[in-house]
């Protein structure tokens, strides 16, 4: 079974009614965690690189390694996806890496700060399934723009400009992507929503009503992460400076998934999980200069969210 596309794993997920997972990753450690825990839930999962950011110099040589692994767990159905996707060229050098999926985020700027404009925005998509399609890769496109680190912007909903839904009708006819995350209240980064009225703001009508409008196409909850207040105050016990915040609460994610939701990023949670292991393992254990021993705490946290995640948005026992 192994490796799979988006479009193939995310119509399977629209037949049976649930979300798959797309965890972000940037270490073969992280990408161990997040297939193990597919293999015990038995999970189709989405593994998920953004351009630049990895603990490696050589990014090919990374991403390929990603592709190889995959290939060790041969009962998941695994999607190896570019999010974020900047640019033409991220994407062409993931599709010759082996990915089976890519993003192209061209709903901003190429520096980020301002959004792009609709036919910007679709030009540059186009250009990307035209080249992806002959290779039997995946393509997902955003349309809005979603606040947040990834964005550069401080992380509060105001800063979204929100899907409209004759806007990705029109959007998916003339870019043919297989996946459109819409921008429905949802923010990047480990600093969300300064309240916890923050985490019950998905506009979950506005999910419904675009997925009433594109019934064959899958759509894409980013930026959608819980921000565990416990890993948080660890963090922070140890040293760290983790501003508390409220994510999109579990329940709401539920409610996205049952009005048509299909992929849903997470890369926060998984991220807080590990960096809370590490930091109370060499907090309470100063003299260890062993990687595995201080890798292994985290490796472990890690696994155990992604799984938590994956039974919440029912994927597990899908494989």
């Amino acid at each position: 079974m192994s490796l799979v596309t988006l479009r193939v794993a995310l119509a399977r997920a629209e037949e049976g009614g649930y979300a798959v997972g797309a965890f972000n990753v940037s270490s073969l450690d992280q990408a161990i965690a997040v297939l193990d825990a597919a293999e015990v839930e038995r999970s189709p999962v989405i593994v998920q690189s953004i351009a630049g950011m990895s603990a490696y110099a050589d990014e090919e040589r990374w991403w390929k390694r990603l592709r190889r692994i995959i290939d060790d767990y041969p009962s998941v159905p695994a999607v190896l996806h570019l999010d974020h996707g900047r640019t033409y060229e991220d994407c062409a050098r993931a599709v010759d890496c082996g990915f089976s999926s890519v993003m192209i985020d061209a709903s901003r700027e190429a520096d980020g700060d301002l959004p792009a404009s609709f036919d910007d925005n679709v030009t540059l998509t186009r250009r990307v399934v035209e080249m992806a399609r002959p290779h039997g890769v995946s393509v997902e496109g955003e349309l809005g723009t979603i606040g947040g680190a990834e964005a550069g912007i401080a992380g509060i909903a105001e800063d979204i400009v929100f899907a409209d839904p004759e806007q990705a009708a029109l959007f998916v006819s003339r870019t043919g992507v297989d996946a459109l995350a819409v921008a429905v209240g949802t923010s990047h980064g480990s600093v969300k929503f300064i309240d916890e009225s923050g985490g019950q703001r998905l506009r979950i009508g506005l999910i419904a009503e675009i997925k009433a409008r594109l019934p064959d196409t899958a759509l894409v909850l980013h930026g959608s992460s819980s921000i565990p207040a416990q890993a948080v105050a660890v963090i922070n016990a140890y040293g760290g400076e983790v501003r508390p915040s409220y994510g999109v609460s579990p329940g709401q994610k539920s409610e996205a998934i049952a009005h048509g939701i299909r992929k849903i990023n997470q890369g926060t949670d998984s991220h807080l999980a590990w960096t809370a292991a590490m930091r109370r393992f060499l907090g309470e254990n100063p003299a260890v200069v062993e990687p595995s021993a201080l890798l292994a705490p985290a490796v472990d946290a890690f696994r155990e969210m992604v799984a938590l995640r994956m039974r919440e948005f029912g994927s597990a026992g899908r494989a």
